[in-house]
């Protein structure tokens, strides 16, 4: 049976008195969070043995009977639990990313009243509830109005209230789903090119265009920056002018995302598997394009169809970014070496195909992915094709190329070949010319 853990988000309107139990509550786990964070750091200082989580919570319960922090008794008892589980989870991070298991993060670091975003969790020990009039019931801060725009699939099992930079405020629900939603099956299977001219283009040739929400924006973006950079410091018209910036960004946010949601959704009905090419977004946002790619937000897109395909039943692969897949003719396998970007539509030397260079990416990435996607959903049309040499007059002959050139999409073996001082590494499509080398990503060249 397959379960996954879905978080569904809700937008929750306060009254005035519930924001300021919400902003008690946010201050009270944020300073739990930075004390014990505190404790553990003058530990390790000292020399001292790391402090459990059982020792952290025996302290947390003799501080809220001191007279100068009783107050952390005026909230739930449960969300300050819940925060010193965050801490918790920080330094597994924080440690798994040193030893190599996950992505590298820095080391939990002190919380601030002025983050962008604060938040507190409920576990199903706070007893709270949905009313029968569809409000959300939280201990010591009362019936919260909720705009359901969506049932629920299952009974939740945490719910954790988030203000955010808009001060805007959210109930997420944590739920689990089951194998009903595993949708019938279908034979389609694609791969998906990611870039910037076209969000997605697919195997199949439909081409998603990219709507550039931020670029779209900047003009109503400059305005309001450009307002809150003339107000001064520490007025209340410098907290109004911060707030109007941070909703005309959540704005571009939330347009981007309802995008990535309609796509990824639509993709994962309408085929049985799905393969895209692992992106090096960090080197891309070192470039000149950095703005362009994180205005596309791919991570986030390739998120959702993950998860999305785990949910409905669907196959998911994501290939190396070392793969030559705009290098590489879909039809005949034969690799034809780089490109530069502005070429968009090539030839074929070998069999003549005319190629459209995104088709043929996402028809390479697929065929990488070992999807059944045969070369003609790339689109080509068959070109010129050139006499044979026997038949054109006297001409040297042409080296025959080994097999493993020829094999193109998968199979490409290392090898180097050298002519003039230049060395092309096939296995990584590196190109070294007088000590500089870039490295190709499809469309995407990294250069350093």
């Amino acid at each position: 049976m397959i379960v996954v853990q879905l978080r569904y988000s809700f937008r929750v309107y306060p009254s005035a008195g519930q924001r300021s139990a919400l902003a008690r509550a946010f201050g009270c786990a944020r300073v739990v969070f930075n004390d014990a964070l505190r404790v553990r750091e003058e530990a390790r200082a000292a020399g001292l043995p790391f402090v459990t989580s059982a020792e952290l919570s025996k302290h947390l319960t003799a501080v809220k009977k001191t007279p100068e922090q009783a107050w952390l008794g005026e909230v739930s008892a449960v969300i300050l639990q819940q925060s010193l589980r965050d801490l918790d989870t920080a330094y597994r991070n924080f440690f798994d990313g040193l030893k190599g298991k996950r992505p590298r993060m820095g080391a939990p670091r002190l919380k601030s009243k002025r983050d962008n975003r604060q938040s507190i969790r409920f576990t199903a020990n706070a007893a709270w509830r949905i009313t029968p009039g569809g409000k959300l019931r939280l201990p010591k801060i009362g019936d919260l109005k909720v705009k359901w725009s969506r049932t629920l699939p299952s009974t939740p099992t945490t719910v954790t209230v988030v203000r955010d930079a808009a001060g805007r405020y959210f109930a997420s629900f944590v739920v689990e789903t089951d194998a009903s939603e595993v949708l019938p099956e279908t034979t389609p299977e694609v791969g998906i090119d990611l870039g910037l001219g076209h969000f997605a283009v697919l195997s199949d040739g439909t081409k998603a265009d990219s709507p550039r929400f931020l670029r779209r924006a900047e003009k109503r973006l400059k305005k309001t920056q450009r307002a809150l950079s003339r107000t001064e410091k520490g007025s209340r018209n410098r907290n109004k002018a911060r707030l109007k910036v941070a909703r005309a960004h959540a704005r571009v946010a939330d347009a981007r995302r309802e995008f990535h949601h309609h796509l990824s959704t639509r993709i994962i009905r309408e085929n049985q598997a799905v393969a895209v090419e692992d992106l090096a977004v960090k080197g891309l946002a070192r470039t000149r394009l950095a703005k362009s790619v994180h205005d596309a937000g791919w991570s986030a897109f390739v998120t959702m169809l993950e998860y999305k395909a785990a949910r409905y039943g669907r196959t998911f692969v994501k290939i190396g970014w070392f793969e030559p897949t705009s290098q590489v003719c879909s039809r005949c396998g034969v690799k034809d070496g780089p490109k530069p970007l502005n070429v968009r539509e090539w030839t074929c030397k070998e069999c003549g195909a005319v190629l459209d260079r995104d088709i043929n990416a996402a028809v390479n990435i697929a065929k990488a992915a070992g999807l059944a996607v045969s070369a003609c959903g790339a689109q080509v049309r068959p070109g010129l094709v050139p006499a044979p040499r026997s038949a054109a007059g006297t001409h040297p002959k042409r080296p025959t190329q080994p097999v493993w050139e020829q094999a193109g999409i998968p199979g490409l073996k290392l090898s180097a070949v050298c002519h003039e001082g230049w060395r092309v590494a096939a296995a990584r499509d590196v190109d070294e010319i007088d000590g500089t080398w870039a490295m190709s990503v499809g469309d995407r060249i990294l250069a350093r």
